[in-house]
């Protein structure tokens, strides 16, 4: 109850107003402060059997780099299995949890020393990705599919139609790339996660 003072000098008492939903905030810039952690990209030690780069640029609407955004990944391991174990916040270097967090540099770049994913279930193998950047509401969820190699796409690669490119990893010489584009031409392919309010 409030109290409201009338102007015959009587107080009254009136309920609050009904409260108002305020909008989400902007999930940035702050990233380099607070979430990166010592060993925070290398799923595995650089060097270590099977190791392989995934890494990529993260650029804006109107193409440049995004210099503060963060990025993480959700993997299964090299036989399939989704890793469900402590660890990630203090690596030990030789546990794979199956998690990891990268923060862009100067030229918008993250990187991951990780293991290739293996097929969940008989799918195709894929990285998955959340993006945090300055100016948007809500995190980003999408994925970074192995190259198919004469595979055929999933239901959700079908679904992604003529954009379905765009969640698809690229051999190259230092590993596997996958570029992060926030809109613009080439957006990349951002799925809602269950329960997320858009």
């Amino acid at each position: 109850m409030t109290l409201t003072t009338t102007t015959g000098g009587r107080v009254a008492h009136q309920p609050p107003p009904a409260l108002l939903p305020t909008p989400g905030q902007t999930v940035g810039p702050f990233f380099h402060y607070a979430l990166p952690y010592p060993g925070d990209r290398d799923l595995v030690a650089p060097g270590s059997p099977g190791a392989v780069l995934l890494h990529g640029t993260v650029t804006d609407g109107a193409g440049l780099v995004v210099q503060d955004a963060l990025v993480e990944v959700w993997q299964a391991g090299p036989d399939g299995h989704v890793v469900q174990r402590q660890g990630s916040l203090r690596r030990d270097g030789h546990v794979f949890t199956g998690f990891g967090r990268c923060t862009t540099d100067r030229t918008g770049r993250f990187a991951f020393t990780t293991l290739r994913p293996g097929s969940v279930q008989g799918g195709l193998p894929f990285f998955a990705l959340t993006v945090f950047a300055r100016g948007l509401l809500h995190r980003l969820f999408t994925r970074a599919y192995l190259p198919l190699d004469g595979a055929g796409p999933d239901a959700l690669l079908r679904a992604a139609g003529g954009r379905a490119h765009t969640l698809l990893c690229a051999e190259d010489e230092d590993g596997l790339r996958f570029d992060v584009r926030l809109q613009g031409e080439d957006e990349t392919v951002f799925l809602r996660w269950p329960g997320e309010r858009a």
